[in-house]
């Protein structure tokens, strides 16, 4: 009885034993989910701001090739109107 009651207890000890390491690898496992999981997180947040500031600046310059198109539309304006002035002061001489 003693003998069986030993062996039980060898048994159950190293039961007990792989029981925790299967729990420690289970939680290293875990840890590493854990880990990609907010790693992943923060890319697609990282991803969201430079989305964000992309969109900003494309926002900018679309303002920006707005004032150089009325900018350039008025300078045209001015010279169609310079060369008018100066052939009306050619055909007066």
């Amino acid at each position: 009885f003693f003998t069986e009651t030993a062996e039980f207890q060898k048994i159950v000890g190293s039961l007990i034993e792989l029981v925790d390491q299967l729990a420690k690898a289970a939680e290293s496992e875990k840890m590493k989910a854990i880990g990609a999981r907010n790693l992943l997180k923060s890319i697609a947040k990282q991803r969201e701001a430079q989305e964000q500031q992309l969109q900003a600046l494309i926002a900018e310059k679309k303002m920006q090739l707005e004032r150089y198109r009325i900018e350039y539309e008025t300078l045209c304006k001015i010279e169609a109107d310079q060369n008018e002035f100066i052939d009306q002061f050619i055909f007066q001489k």
